[in-house]
């Protein structure tokens, strides 16, 4: 039987935003997190990098935003950039303060009250303000936050729980628009359950799945965009999608990104033949930044049909790669692959998605009650290319934001009136799954051969006739078959494709991530691009 829960804030999506956002909210809400799978399968547990943040005396809020300015080509919006570096600080002492085990400076001598934690440095930034736990920092915050949540009585950690869309008033033909719950698949049950809510939050990470390569974990579908959308919200900036140059290729390599590092102690990248490439495209070769290597990878790959490329540092000392390199080294042996003697095989993989549900400074959506944080979510920090570990500090400061929004507005807000069960009355179980596999495949591939790294509008017309065909078949199957996880992420993913293609068809030019060959130059306004639903108001 399916079950009616009722919460003061639903939270779907378990990684740094949504547990941040939990933890910050009142000891007396009662407040409900949900993920998909096993808690930790989230993009935040696999960051290695670190949190970027102003801590140390030399350096100051406008060289911060400045730097996040300059890598966004031009597309920033300056007052959201100035909000997220401005709470930079207080987000990360909240971090300390919850034990976050960051690496300490033990070089210097921090009696006079400094900064006792180690800063390093990143693609983009001015200044050292990484603060980072060694190379696992992802897991180290993630570690601590969940375990300070689960020392809360006030909220219940739901795994296997897959949302299916979102409940307004609007949809069930009541007053207003506001958003009060959610149906959620329970997939140890099977069923369908109705979540009652006062606020909700979108916290789901990325749509990079959308990708045939990713970096990012299964689950990131765009399942908070897609279900955003369909309620009435706003996207924006939905083509500026951040390719990682360098993924293991590997039939069994799910995700495994090859450090940059690599690069920089002198990996050389090179064809099959065993011929170098990026002196044709950049003079600093292998060491030019991420989307111009990503694109010589991908121009090589498409020009010569090939399934990937090399990344050789053989010709380093065996000890010098396995001092540097013991997690690559490590995991490429459990391929078969010995990085001292031969090339690691690797391709570009779709890594961030930097735009997302339009917000404002409060992850408030367009949808009254309804909020989007972290990756889910469209604010304006990152502009047409996302500066390193910005993200992870955008989770905490809009997390802590949305969560003072939400507390100024409790007296106002009662709980919502009885909600409908699930209707699962006409549906019946499918034994087609063979379906949503092959779509879920030639959806990947048609995004990666035709909405990738380098674009073209003969591209991108093939895609959208392509996506319009497939969420027809989606439709019908989803309308006749009891859902599943597989059925609504792949219904997500193909929302989020269409309105990716949609959004990198409006620009008329290239900017930043989006790179298409028919507009190489790019237009002297920098102007977003905003989707709006039908169903949308005004």
């Amino acid at each position: 039987m399916s079950q009616h829960f009722h919460h003061d804030v639903l939270v779907i999506g378990s990684g740094a935003a949504g547990l941040t956002l939990a933890l910050t909210l009142p000891e007396h809400l009662r407040i409900a997190v949900l993920s998909k799978g096993e808690l930790a399968n989230g993009s935040t547990f696999w960051a290695q990098g670190g949190v970027a943040a102003v801590l140390d005396d030399s350096d100051t809020i406008d060289s911060h935003v400045d730097d996040t300015l300059n890598a966004g080509g031009g597309l920033c919006r300056e007052d959201a950039v100035r909000f997220t570096v401005e709470h930079s600080r207080e987000a990360i002492q909240w971090l300390i303060d919850q034990g976050v085990p960051f690496t300490r400076d033990d070089e210097h001598d921090r009696e006079d009250g400094g900064f006792e934690f180690h800063l390093t440095r990143e693609g983009g930034h001015s200044h050292r303000r990484i603060i980072h736990a060694a190379d696992a920092t992802g897991a180290a915050i993630f570690n601590t936050l969940l375990e300070r949540t689960r020392e809360r009585s006030n909220v219940e950690l739901l795994e296997q729980r897959v949302a299916i869309d979102l409940i307004t008033e609007r949809k069930l033909g009541r007053e207003g628009q506001r958003c009060i719950g959610a149906y959620v698949l329970d997939r140890r049950s099977g069923e369908v359950d109705t979540h009652h809510a006062r606020f909700v939050i979108l916290a789901t990470g990325g749509a990079a799945k959308v990708y045939l390569y990713t970096s990012n974990p299964d689950g990131a579908c765009g399942d908070g965009i897609a279900m955003a959308w369909r309620a009435g919200c706003r996207v924006g900036n939905l083509e500026f999608n951040q390719f990682h140059p360098t993924c293991l290729y590997h039939p069994q390599a799910k995700s495994f990104l090859v450090t940059e590092a690599l690069r920089g102690e002198g990996a050389l990248l090179r064809l099959p033949n065993g011929e170098r490439f990026m002196p044709r495209f950049d003079t600093r070769e292998e060491l030019a930044p991420r989307d111009i290597v990503a694109r010589a990878i991908d121009h090589e790959m498409k020009r010569l049909g090939i399934d990937c490329v090399y990344l050789d540092i053989s010709h380093k000392p065996s000890d010098f790669v396995k001092s540097h390199f013991p997690t690559v080294y490590q995991r490429c042996l459990e391929f078969g692959i010995d990085m001292t003697r031969q090339p690691i095989p690797v391709v570009p993989a779709a890594h961030y998605t930097c735009g997302g549900v339009v917000v404002d400074q409060a992850g408030r959506s367009d949808v009254p009650g309804l909020y989007a944080i972290g990756e889910t979510s469209f604010t304006g920090l990152h502009g047409a290319n996302r500066m390193a570990s910005n993200s992870l500090l955008e989770c905490f400061v809009y997390a802590r934001s949305a969560a003072a929004d939400i507390v100024a507005q409790l007296d106002q807000i009662k709980m919502p009136a009885d909600l409908p069960s699930w209707d699962a009355s006409q549906v019946t179980d499918s034994d087609e799954d063979v379906i949503i596999a092959h779509n879920w495949d030639e959806l990947r591939r048609f995004m990666w051969d035709y909405v990738g790294i380098v674009r073209t509008t003969k591209r991108l017309q093939r895609a959208q006739h392509r996506v319009r065909l497939l969420l027809d078949e989606i439709d019908e199957f989803y309308s006749n078959y009891k859902v599943s996880r597989d059925l609504i992420e792949l219904r997500n993913l193909a929302q989020v494709a269409e309105l990716m293609i949609l959004s990198a068809m409006e620009r008329k030019e290239s900017r930043g991530l989006h790179y298409t060959l028919d507009y190489p130059d790019m237009l002297p306004e920098a102007m977003d691009t905003i989707l709006r639903p039908a169903n949308a108001d005004g």
